[in-house]
Protein backbone atom coordinates (compact mmCIF):
# COMPACT_ATOMS: atom_id res chain seq x y z
CA UNK A 1 0.00 0.00 0.00
CA UNK A 2 1.22 3.56 -0.67
CA UNK A 3 2.23 5.85 2.14
CA UNK A 4 0.33 9.00 3.04
CA UNK A 5 3.26 11.05 1.72
CA UNK A 6 2.92 9.38 -1.70
CA UNK A 7 -0.85 9.95 -1.80
CA UNK A 8 -0.29 13.63 -0.99
CA UNK A 9 2.19 14.06 -3.82
CA UNK A 10 -0.11 12.26 -6.25
CA UNK A 11 -2.89 14.64 -5.22
CA UNK A 12 -0.65 17.66 -5.81
CA UNK A 13 0.37 16.32 -9.20
CA UNK A 14 -3.22 15.61 -10.28
CA UNK A 15 -4.18 19.21 -9.51
CA UNK A 16 -1.71 20.47 -12.11
CA UNK A 17 1.09 21.43 -9.74
CA UNK A 18 4.51 20.22 -10.90
CA UNK A 19 6.66 22.44 -8.67
CA UNK A 20 6.54 22.64 -4.87
CA UNK A 21 8.38 25.36 -2.97
CA UNK A 22 9.85 25.01 0.49
CA UNK A 23 12.69 24.25 2.87
CA UNK A 24 13.24 20.71 4.19
CA UNK A 25 13.18 19.49 7.76
CA UNK A 26 12.84 16.10 9.44
CA UNK A 27 9.02 16.10 9.83
CA UNK A 28 8.47 16.76 6.10
CA UNK A 29 11.33 14.71 4.67
CA UNK A 30 9.01 11.85 3.63
CA UNK A 31 7.07 14.33 1.50
CA UNK A 32 10.20 15.54 -0.30
CA UNK A 33 11.33 11.96 -0.92
CA UNK A 34 7.90 11.14 -2.34
CA UNK A 35 8.17 14.11 -4.71
CA UNK A 36 11.47 12.74 -5.95
CA UNK A 37 9.84 9.37 -6.65
CA UNK A 38 6.69 10.80 -8.26
CA UNK A 39 8.35 13.35 -10.57
CA UNK A 40 7.31 16.54 -8.79
CA UNK A 41 10.12 19.08 -8.54
CA UNK A 42 11.02 20.44 -5.12
CA UNK A 43 12.21 24.05 -5.38
CA UNK A 44 14.56 24.83 -2.51
CA UNK A 45 13.79 28.32 -1.26
CA UNK A 46 16.01 30.51 0.92
CA UNK A 47 13.27 31.23 3.47
CA UNK A 48 9.90 29.62 4.12
CA UNK A 49 8.21 32.99 3.62
CA UNK A 50 9.84 33.22 0.21
CA UNK A 51 8.58 29.71 -0.56
CA UNK A 52 5.05 30.85 0.27
CA UNK A 53 5.34 33.88 -2.00
CA UNK A 54 6.70 31.73 -4.84
CA UNK A 55 3.84 29.26 -4.45
CA UNK A 56 1.44 32.22 -4.59
CA UNK A 57 3.01 33.57 -7.79
CA UNK A 58 2.92 30.06 -9.25
CA UNK A 59 -0.79 29.74 -8.47
CA UNK A 60 -1.64 33.18 -9.86
CA UNK A 61 0.29 32.81 -13.11
CA UNK A 62 -0.63 29.16 -13.68
CA UNK A 63 -4.30 29.56 -12.65
CA UNK A 64 -3.97 26.38 -10.58
CA UNK A 65 -3.03 25.13 -7.15
CA UNK A 66 0.28 26.27 -5.66
CA UNK A 67 2.02 24.38 -2.85
CA UNK A 68 4.48 25.51 -0.19
CA UNK A 69 5.93 23.29 2.52
CA UNK A 70 7.83 24.05 5.70
CA UNK A 71 8.97 22.09 8.69
CA UNK A 72 7.33 22.19 12.11
CA UNK A 73 7.59 25.12 14.51
CA UNK A 74 9.52 28.03 12.97
CA UNK A 75 9.26 26.59 9.46
CA UNK A 76 5.51 27.05 9.73
CA UNK A 77 5.54 30.41 11.48
CA UNK A 78 7.87 31.74 8.78
CA UNK A 79 5.14 31.04 6.20
CA UNK A 80 2.28 32.79 7.98
CA UNK A 81 2.94 36.20 6.40
CA UNK A 82 3.06 34.56 2.97
CA UNK A 83 -0.28 32.88 3.70
CA UNK A 84 -1.78 36.26 4.60
CA UNK A 85 -0.44 37.69 1.34
CA UNK A 86 -1.91 34.76 -0.60
CA UNK A 87 -5.24 35.47 1.10
CA UNK A 88 -5.06 39.10 -0.05
CA UNK A 89 -4.66 37.87 -3.64
CA UNK A 90 -7.24 35.07 -3.20
CA UNK A 91 -4.53 32.73 -4.47
CA UNK A 92 -5.22 28.98 -4.14
CA UNK A 93 -2.14 27.89 -2.20
CA UNK A 94 -1.85 24.74 -0.10
CA UNK A 95 0.51 25.33 2.82
CA UNK A 96 1.75 22.05 4.30
CA UNK A 97 3.64 22.14 7.59
CA UNK A 98 5.44 19.36 9.42
CA UNK A 99 4.51 18.12 12.85
CA UNK A 100 6.34 15.86 15.33
CA UNK A 101 5.01 12.30 15.56
CA UNK A 102 1.49 12.27 16.94
CA UNK A 103 2.45 9.61 19.48
CA UNK A 104 4.90 12.07 21.11
CA UNK A 105 2.39 14.89 21.61
CA UNK A 106 2.56 16.41 25.07
CA UNK A 107 6.27 15.75 25.54
CA UNK A 108 8.92 18.46 25.43
CA UNK A 109 9.87 18.56 21.75
CA UNK A 110 12.05 20.75 19.59
CA UNK A 111 10.13 22.79 17.00
CA UNK A 112 6.82 21.50 18.33
CA UNK A 113 3.79 22.41 16.20
CA UNK A 114 1.17 20.88 18.46
CA UNK A 115 -1.14 22.55 20.98
CA UNK A 116 1.70 22.14 23.48
CA UNK A 117 4.07 24.25 21.37
CA UNK A 118 3.49 26.69 18.51
CA UNK A 119 0.02 25.56 17.52
CA UNK A 120 0.32 26.02 13.76
CA UNK A 121 -3.27 24.96 13.06
CA UNK A 122 -4.53 27.84 15.19
CA UNK A 123 -1.90 30.32 13.95
CA UNK A 124 -2.84 29.72 10.31
CA UNK A 125 -6.60 30.04 10.84
CA UNK A 126 -6.87 33.86 10.58
CA UNK A 127 -4.90 33.96 7.31
CA UNK A 128 -6.36 30.95 5.47
CA UNK A 129 -9.78 29.70 4.44
CA UNK A 130 -9.16 26.37 6.17
CA UNK A 131 -6.52 25.08 8.61
CA UNK A 132 -6.48 21.58 10.10
CA UNK A 133 -4.25 18.81 11.42
CA UNK A 134 -4.35 15.34 9.88
CA UNK A 135 -4.75 13.35 13.06
CA UNK A 136 -5.21 9.97 11.41
CA UNK A 137 -4.61 8.47 7.99
CA UNK A 138 -8.34 7.78 7.74
CA UNK A 139 -8.98 11.54 7.77
CA UNK A 140 -6.71 12.24 4.81
CA UNK A 141 -9.28 11.87 2.03
CA UNK A 142 -11.89 14.13 3.63
CA UNK A 143 -9.39 16.79 4.66
CA UNK A 144 -7.81 16.89 1.20
CA UNK A 145 -11.23 17.21 -0.40
CA UNK A 146 -12.26 20.02 1.92
CA UNK A 147 -8.93 21.84 1.49
CA UNK A 148 -9.26 21.64 -2.28
CA UNK A 149 -12.85 22.91 -2.23
CA UNK A 150 -11.87 25.89 -0.11
CA UNK A 151 -8.75 26.69 -2.16
CA UNK A 152 -10.10 26.32 -5.68
CA UNK A 153 -13.80 27.17 -5.61
CA UNK A 154 -15.69 30.37 -4.86
CA UNK A 155 -13.45 33.28 -4.03
CA UNK A 156 -10.45 30.93 -3.77
CA UNK A 157 -7.64 31.35 -1.28
CA UNK A 158 -4.94 29.63 0.79
CA UNK A 159 -5.46 26.57 2.99
CA UNK A 160 -3.23 24.81 5.50
CA UNK A 161 -2.66 21.21 6.59
CA UNK A 162 -0.39 20.20 9.46
CA UNK A 163 0.71 16.57 9.08
CA UNK A 164 2.53 14.59 11.81
CA UNK A 165 5.60 12.63 10.78
CA UNK A 166 4.18 9.24 11.77
CA UNK A 167 1.03 9.92 9.75
CA UNK A 168 3.09 10.87 6.68
CA UNK A 169 5.01 7.59 6.94
CA UNK A 170 1.98 5.38 7.51
CA UNK A 171 0.46 3.23 4.76
CA UNK A 172 -3.05 3.91 3.53
CA UNK A 173 -5.52 2.35 1.14
CA UNK A 174 -5.35 4.24 -2.18
CA UNK A 175 -8.42 6.27 -3.12
CA UNK A 176 -9.69 8.44 -5.94
CA UNK A 177 -9.51 12.18 -5.45
CA UNK A 178 -12.88 13.88 -5.39
CA UNK A 179 -13.85 16.59 -7.87
CA UNK A 180 -14.97 19.68 -5.93
CA UNK A 181 -18.62 20.61 -6.33
CA UNK A 182 -19.03 23.87 -8.19
CA UNK A 183 -21.89 25.97 -9.48
CA UNK A 184 -21.77 29.23 -11.46
CA UNK A 185 -24.32 31.09 -9.37
CA UNK A 186 -26.04 34.11 -10.93
CA UNK A 187 -26.85 36.98 -8.58
CA UNK A 188 -30.50 37.84 -8.08
CA UNK A 189 -29.66 41.53 -8.43
CA UNK A 190 -28.70 41.51 -12.12
CA UNK A 191 -32.03 43.07 -13.13
CA UNK A 192 -31.60 45.92 -10.65
CA UNK A 193 -28.04 46.45 -11.89
CA UNK A 194 -29.21 46.74 -15.52
CA UNK A 195 -31.88 49.28 -14.51
CA UNK A 196 -29.29 51.34 -12.65
CA UNK A 197 -26.95 51.28 -15.65
CA UNK A 198 -29.72 52.35 -18.03
CA UNK A 199 -30.78 55.22 -15.77
CA UNK A 200 -27.29 56.55 -15.06
CA UNK A 201 -26.17 59.77 -16.73
CA UNK A 202 -22.66 59.96 -15.27
CA UNK A 203 -21.53 56.40 -14.51
CA UNK A 204 -17.99 55.53 -13.47
CA UNK A 205 -16.31 52.13 -13.11
CA UNK A 206 -13.72 51.20 -10.46
CA UNK A 207 -11.74 47.94 -10.79
CA UNK A 208 -9.89 46.17 -7.99
CA UNK A 209 -7.80 43.02 -7.61
CA UNK A 210 -10.96 40.93 -7.92
CA UNK A 211 -11.12 41.83 -11.60
CA UNK A 212 -7.82 39.96 -12.00
CA UNK A 213 -9.08 37.08 -9.87
CA UNK A 214 -12.12 36.57 -12.09
CA UNK A 215 -10.18 37.16 -15.34
CA UNK A 216 -13.19 39.20 -16.46
CA UNK A 217 -11.22 41.55 -18.72
CA UNK A 218 -13.30 41.08 -21.89
CA UNK A 219 -16.64 41.50 -20.11
CA UNK A 220 -15.41 44.60 -18.30
CA UNK A 221 -14.35 46.17 -21.58
CA UNK A 222 -17.67 45.31 -23.23
CA UNK A 223 -19.62 46.80 -20.30
CA UNK A 224 -17.58 50.01 -20.45
CA UNK A 225 -18.01 50.34 -24.21
CA UNK A 226 -21.74 49.59 -24.34
CA UNK A 227 -22.62 52.14 -21.67
CA UNK A 228 -19.62 54.43 -22.39
CA UNK A 229 -18.37 54.30 -18.79
CA UNK A 230 -15.03 55.86 -17.87
CA UNK A 231 -12.82 53.35 -16.06
CA UNK A 232 -10.49 53.88 -13.12
CA UNK A 233 -8.61 51.24 -11.16
CA UNK A 234 -7.35 50.79 -7.64
CA UNK A 235 -3.57 50.30 -7.34
CA UNK A 236 -4.17 46.54 -7.15
CA UNK A 237 -6.60 46.66 -10.07
CA UNK A 238 -4.13 48.26 -12.48
CA UNK A 239 -4.08 46.44 -15.84
CA UNK A 240 -7.56 44.99 -15.35
CA UNK A 241 -8.49 47.49 -18.08
CA UNK A 242 -6.05 48.43 -20.82
CA UNK A 243 -4.80 51.95 -20.12
CA UNK A 244 -4.46 52.80 -23.80
CA UNK A 245 -8.24 52.43 -24.18
CA UNK A 246 -10.04 55.78 -24.77
CA UNK A 247 -12.29 55.14 -21.74
CA UNK A 248 -9.37 54.60 -19.36
CA UNK A 249 -8.53 57.28 -16.82
CA UNK A 250 -5.80 55.18 -15.21
CA UNK A 251 -5.48 54.49 -11.51
CA UNK A 252 -7.09 56.37 -8.66
CA UNK A 253 -5.84 56.59 -5.11
CA UNK A 254 -2.17 56.15 -4.24
CA UNK A 255 -0.19 56.36 -7.46
CA UNK A 256 -3.26 57.68 -9.24
CA UNK A 257 -3.16 59.73 -12.41
CA UNK A 258 -4.01 63.40 -12.83
CA UNK A 259 -6.74 62.32 -15.24
CA UNK A 260 -8.60 60.17 -12.71
CA UNK A 261 -8.23 62.73 -9.92
CA UNK A 262 -9.49 65.58 -12.11
CA UNK A 263 -12.42 63.56 -13.44
CA UNK A 264 -13.81 62.51 -10.05
CA UNK A 265 -13.36 66.06 -8.76
CA UNK A 266 -15.12 67.70 -11.71
CA UNK A 267 -17.97 65.26 -12.25
CA UNK A 268 -20.11 63.89 -9.46
CA UNK A 269 -20.95 60.34 -10.46
CA UNK A 270 -24.56 59.19 -10.16
CA UNK A 271 -23.48 55.53 -10.43
CA UNK A 272 -20.24 53.82 -9.42
CA UNK A 273 -19.71 50.30 -10.76
CA UNK A 274 -17.21 48.48 -8.52
CA UNK A 275 -15.67 45.19 -9.62
CA UNK A 276 -13.68 43.23 -7.04
CA UNK A 277 -12.55 45.85 -4.53
CA UNK A 278 -12.93 46.17 -0.76
CA UNK A 279 -12.72 49.96 -1.24
CA UNK A 280 -9.94 50.23 1.34
CA UNK A 281 -8.30 53.51 2.34
CA UNK A 282 -5.40 52.62 0.01
CA UNK A 283 -7.77 52.47 -2.96
CA UNK A 284 -10.27 55.27 -2.41
CA UNK A 285 -8.05 58.31 -1.94
CA UNK A 286 -9.83 61.11 -3.80
CA UNK A 287 -12.82 58.95 -4.76
CA UNK A 288 -15.34 61.30 -3.16
CA UNK A 289 -13.60 64.54 -4.15
CA UNK A 290 -16.68 65.47 -6.17
CA UNK A 291 -19.11 63.93 -3.72
CA UNK A 292 -20.27 60.38 -3.05
CA UNK A 293 -21.98 58.59 -5.93
CA UNK A 294 -25.74 58.37 -5.59
CA UNK A 295 -25.75 54.65 -6.27
CA UNK A 296 -23.20 51.79 -6.34
CA UNK A 297 -23.26 48.44 -8.13
CA UNK A 298 -20.73 46.26 -6.31
CA UNK A 299 -19.55 42.98 -7.89
CA UNK A 300 -17.80 40.82 -5.29
CA UNK A 301 -17.75 37.38 -3.71
CA UNK A 302 -18.24 38.53 -0.14
CA UNK A 303 -20.42 41.16 1.50
CA UNK A 304 -17.87 41.79 4.29
CA UNK A 305 -17.00 45.31 3.16
CA UNK A 306 -19.83 46.08 0.74
CA UNK A 307 -21.67 49.28 1.68
CA UNK A 308 -19.26 50.15 4.48
CA UNK A 309 -16.89 52.63 2.82
CA UNK A 310 -19.52 54.54 0.85
CA UNK A 311 -22.96 55.41 2.25
CA UNK A 312 -24.52 55.30 -1.22
CA UNK A 313 -27.45 53.03 -2.07
CA UNK A 314 -25.67 49.81 -3.01
CA UNK A 315 -26.74 46.98 -5.31
CA UNK A 316 -24.68 43.93 -4.32
CA UNK A 317 -23.98 41.51 -7.17
CA UNK A 318 -22.59 38.50 -5.34
CA UNK A 319 -20.53 35.78 -6.95
CA UNK A 320 -17.94 35.43 -9.67
CA UNK A 321 -17.66 38.76 -11.51
CA UNK A 322 -16.96 37.11 -14.86
CA UNK A 323 -20.08 34.95 -14.65
CA UNK A 324 -22.33 37.80 -13.49
CA UNK A 325 -20.96 40.33 -15.96
CA UNK A 326 -21.42 37.91 -18.85
CA UNK A 327 -25.02 37.25 -17.81
CA UNK A 328 -25.73 40.96 -17.37
CA UNK A 329 -24.43 41.67 -20.87
CA UNK A 330 -26.60 38.88 -22.30
CA UNK A 331 -29.73 40.17 -20.58
CA UNK A 332 -29.30 43.89 -21.19
CA UNK A 333 -30.87 45.56 -24.21
CA UNK A 334 -29.23 48.95 -24.02
CA UNK A 335 -29.52 51.50 -26.84
CA UNK A 336 -26.33 52.76 -28.43
CA UNK A 337 -24.66 55.49 -26.38
CA UNK A 338 -22.70 58.35 -27.99
CA UNK A 339 -18.95 57.94 -27.64
CA UNK A 340 -17.51 59.70 -24.62
CA UNK A 341 -14.53 62.00 -25.19
CA UNK A 342 -12.15 62.01 -22.21
CA UNK A 343 -9.22 63.70 -23.94
CA UNK A 344 -9.66 66.86 -21.88
CA UNK A 345 -8.63 64.75 -18.89
CA UNK A 346 -6.29 62.14 -20.34
CA UNK A 347 -4.08 64.67 -22.10
CA UNK A 348 -3.28 66.39 -18.80
CA UNK A 349 0.14 65.81 -17.29
CA UNK A 350 0.96 68.33 -14.60
CA UNK A 351 3.72 66.46 -12.76
CA UNK A 352 6.93 68.45 -12.62
CA UNK A 353 10.25 66.66 -13.21
CA UNK A 354 12.27 65.95 -10.08
CA UNK A 355 15.33 68.00 -9.28
CA UNK A 356 18.43 66.19 -10.56
CA UNK A 357 20.64 64.51 -7.97
CA UNK A 358 24.31 63.74 -8.79
CA UNK A 359 24.83 60.11 -9.74
CA UNK A 360 21.13 59.32 -9.52
CA UNK A 361 18.10 59.18 -11.82
CA UNK A 362 14.51 60.23 -11.29
CA UNK A 363 12.24 57.29 -10.40
CA UNK A 364 9.61 58.72 -12.76
CA UNK A 365 12.05 58.68 -15.66
CA UNK A 366 13.20 55.18 -14.68
CA UNK A 367 9.65 53.85 -14.95
CA UNK A 368 9.05 55.59 -18.28
CA UNK A 369 12.31 54.27 -19.74
CA UNK A 370 11.39 50.75 -18.64
CA UNK A 371 7.98 51.11 -20.26
CA UNK A 372 9.64 51.96 -23.56
CA UNK A 373 12.01 48.98 -23.26
CA UNK A 374 9.82 46.16 -21.99
CA UNK A 375 7.49 44.26 -24.33
CA UNK A 376 3.81 45.10 -23.89
CA UNK A 377 2.98 41.50 -22.94
CA UNK A 378 5.55 41.36 -20.11
CA UNK A 379 3.88 40.69 -16.76
CA UNK A 380 5.23 42.99 -14.05
CA UNK A 381 4.96 41.99 -10.42
CA UNK A 382 5.23 45.09 -8.27
CA UNK A 383 6.67 44.78 -4.79
CA UNK A 384 5.38 46.97 -1.96
CA UNK A 385 6.99 50.38 -1.89
CA UNK A 386 7.26 53.71 -3.67
CA UNK A 387 8.66 52.05 -6.79
CA UNK A 388 5.30 50.34 -7.44
CA UNK A 389 3.30 53.52 -6.95
CA UNK A 390 5.56 55.31 -9.45
CA UNK A 391 4.81 52.35 -11.73
CA UNK A 392 1.06 52.58 -11.15
CA UNK A 393 1.09 56.21 -12.22
CA UNK A 394 3.61 56.24 -15.05
CA UNK A 395 3.83 52.68 -16.50
CA UNK A 396 1.07 52.47 -19.10
CA UNK A 397 -0.38 48.99 -19.59
CA UNK A 398 -1.15 47.84 -23.12
CA UNK A 399 -2.33 44.28 -22.38
CA UNK A 400 -4.86 43.27 -19.74
CA UNK A 401 -3.50 41.31 -16.78
CA UNK A 402 0.11 42.49 -17.14
CA UNK A 403 0.54 44.14 -13.73
CA UNK A 404 0.01 42.45 -10.38
CA UNK A 405 0.25 44.25 -7.06
CA UNK A 406 -1.39 44.20 -3.65
CA UNK A 407 -2.22 47.52 -2.05
CA UNK A 408 -4.05 46.14 1.00
CA UNK A 409 -1.95 43.62 2.97
CA UNK A 410 1.26 44.76 1.30
CA UNK A 411 4.08 42.58 2.66
CA UNK A 412 7.45 43.97 1.65
CA UNK A 413 9.46 41.54 -0.46
CA UNK A 414 6.45 39.55 -1.65
CA UNK A 415 6.89 40.67 -5.27
CA UNK A 416 10.29 38.97 -5.52
CA UNK A 417 8.88 35.56 -4.66
CA UNK A 418 5.69 36.11 -6.66
CA UNK A 419 7.67 36.87 -9.81
CA UNK A 420 9.93 33.84 -9.37
CA UNK A 421 6.96 31.54 -8.83
CA UNK A 422 5.24 33.02 -11.87
CA UNK A 423 8.31 32.45 -14.02
CA UNK A 424 8.70 28.88 -12.79
CA UNK A 425 5.05 28.28 -13.69
CA UNK A 426 5.33 29.89 -17.12
CA UNK A 427 8.99 29.75 -18.23
CA UNK A 428 8.18 30.95 -21.77
CA UNK A 429 6.42 34.13 -20.61
CA UNK A 430 8.16 37.44 -19.95
CA UNK A 431 8.09 38.00 -16.17
CA UNK A 432 9.56 41.08 -14.51
CA UNK A 433 9.80 42.16 -10.87
CA UNK A 434 9.96 45.81 -9.81
CA UNK A 435 11.28 46.00 -6.26
CA UNK A 436 13.20 48.30 -3.95
CA UNK A 437 16.25 48.07 -1.74
CA UNK A 438 14.06 47.82 1.38
CA UNK A 439 12.18 44.84 -0.05
CA UNK A 440 15.47 43.33 -1.22
CA UNK A 441 16.79 43.35 2.35
CA UNK A 442 13.79 41.23 3.36
CA UNK A 443 13.58 38.57 0.65
CA UNK A 444 16.28 39.36 -1.89
CA UNK A 445 18.07 36.07 -1.25
CA UNK A 446 15.33 34.35 -3.24
CA UNK A 447 17.16 35.63 -6.32
CA UNK A 448 19.45 32.70 -5.53
CA UNK A 449 16.44 30.41 -5.96
CA UNK A 450 15.80 31.96 -9.37
CA UNK A 451 19.46 31.23 -10.24
CA UNK A 452 19.10 27.58 -9.21
CA UNK A 453 15.95 27.29 -11.32
CA UNK A 454 17.62 28.84 -14.36
CA UNK A 455 14.84 31.40 -14.54
CA UNK A 456 15.40 33.84 -17.42
CA UNK A 457 13.73 36.79 -15.76
CA UNK A 458 14.40 40.41 -14.90
CA UNK A 459 14.51 42.11 -11.51
CA UNK A 460 14.66 45.91 -11.42
CA UNK A 461 15.72 47.28 -8.04
CA UNK A 462 15.01 50.95 -7.30
CA UNK A 463 17.77 51.79 -4.83
CA UNK A 464 17.55 55.02 -2.82
CA UNK A 465 19.03 53.65 0.42
CA UNK A 466 15.88 54.14 2.47
CA UNK A 467 12.34 53.04 3.20
CA UNK A 468 10.98 55.72 0.93
CA UNK A 469 7.23 55.65 1.60
CA UNK A 470 7.79 55.84 5.34
CA UNK A 471 10.48 58.50 4.98
CA UNK A 472 8.40 60.80 2.79
CA UNK A 473 5.22 60.13 4.75
CA UNK A 474 6.92 61.28 7.95
CA UNK A 475 8.35 64.35 6.25
CA UNK A 476 4.98 65.27 4.79
CA UNK A 477 3.10 64.88 8.07
CA UNK A 478 5.74 65.78 10.67
CA UNK A 479 8.27 67.86 8.79
CA UNK A 480 11.06 65.36 9.48
CA UNK A 481 11.77 61.63 9.29
CA UNK A 482 13.35 59.17 11.71
CA UNK A 483 14.40 55.53 11.45
CA UNK A 484 13.74 55.30 7.73
CA UNK A 485 17.19 55.71 6.15
CA UNK A 486 19.97 53.15 6.11
CA UNK A 487 23.36 54.25 7.43
CA UNK A 488 24.89 51.94 4.87
CA UNK A 489 22.82 50.89 1.86
CA UNK A 490 23.18 47.74 -0.19
CA UNK A 491 25.29 47.32 -3.31
CA UNK A 492 22.58 45.53 -5.22
CA UNK A 493 24.73 44.54 -8.15
CA UNK A 494 27.35 42.85 -5.96
CA UNK A 495 24.60 41.23 -3.90
CA UNK A 496 23.00 39.76 -7.04
CA UNK A 497 26.31 38.57 -8.44
CA UNK A 498 27.21 36.89 -5.13
CA UNK A 499 24.28 34.53 -5.72
CA UNK A 500 25.10 33.83 -9.36
CA UNK A 501 22.79 36.33 -11.05
CA UNK A 502 23.97 38.87 -13.62
CA UNK A 503 23.94 42.40 -12.25
CA UNK A 504 24.04 45.89 -13.76
CA UNK A 505 24.23 49.18 -11.89
CA UNK A 506 22.63 52.16 -13.65
CA UNK A 507 22.25 55.84 -12.89
CA UNK A 508 21.30 57.18 -16.34
CA UNK A 509 18.64 56.40 -18.93
CA UNK A 510 21.30 55.30 -21.40
CA UNK A 511 22.78 52.83 -18.88
CA UNK A 512 19.34 51.28 -18.29
CA UNK A 513 18.87 50.82 -22.04
CA UNK A 514 22.34 49.29 -22.36
CA UNK A 515 21.75 46.96 -19.43
CA UNK A 516 18.42 45.81 -20.82
CA UNK A 517 19.96 45.12 -24.23
CA UNK A 518 22.75 43.13 -22.56
CA UNK A 519 20.23 41.18 -20.44
CA UNK A 520 18.73 39.62 -23.56
CA UNK A 521 22.01 37.83 -24.19
CA UNK A 522 22.24 36.42 -20.66
CA UNK A 523 21.03 33.03 -19.44
CA UNK A 524 19.47 33.09 -16.00
CA UNK A 525 18.12 35.94 -13.86
CA UNK A 526 19.30 39.50 -14.45
CA UNK A 527 19.21 42.24 -11.81
CA UNK A 528 19.22 45.87 -12.97
CA UNK A 529 19.97 48.18 -10.09
CA UNK A 530 18.89 51.77 -10.66
CA UNK A 531 20.27 54.41 -8.31
CA UNK A 532 17.18 56.60 -7.98
CA UNK A 533 16.78 60.03 -6.40
CA UNK A 534 16.61 60.16 -2.64
CA UNK A 535 14.59 63.34 -2.34
CA UNK A 536 12.01 62.75 -5.08
CA UNK A 537 8.45 62.78 -3.73
CA UNK A 538 6.51 59.60 -4.55
CA UNK A 539 2.81 59.70 -5.54
CA UNK A 540 1.75 58.29 -2.15
CA UNK A 541 1.21 61.42 -0.08
CA UNK A 542 -2.57 61.64 -0.53
CA UNK A 543 -3.35 59.06 2.15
Amino acid sequence: MPKVSTILVQFIKEKGCTKVFGIPGKPISPLILAMEAEGVDFVLARHEGGAGYMATGYAMQNQSLGVAIGTSGPGGTNMITAAAQAAAFHAPVLFITGHPPLAMSGKALGQDSSMFGTDLVELFKPVTKFSAKVESKEMLRQLLQHAEEQALTGSKGPVHLSIPLDILMSEVEPFEFAVPAHDDVISGNIGRAIEALDEAERPLMLLGKGAHLSQSYDSIQELAERWQIPVITTPGGKAAFVETHPLSLGALGLGGTEASAAYVKDRESDLLVVVGSKLSDMSTVGLTAGGEPRKVIHFDWHADFVGKTLESDTIFVQGDAKVNLKYLLEQANHPEVPALDLRAYTEKETAQPAEPEPGRLSAVRTVKVLRDLLPHEAVVYGDDGSHSFYTIKHFTTHVAGTFRFDDVFGAMGNGIGLAIGAKVARPDESIVCFTGDGCLFMHGTEIGTAVDEGANMLFVVFNNEMLDMVDKGMKNNLGFSAGSRYTKGVNVTQFAESMGATGFCCSTEAEIAEAYAASKKVTGPVVIEVLVNKEEWPPTIGR
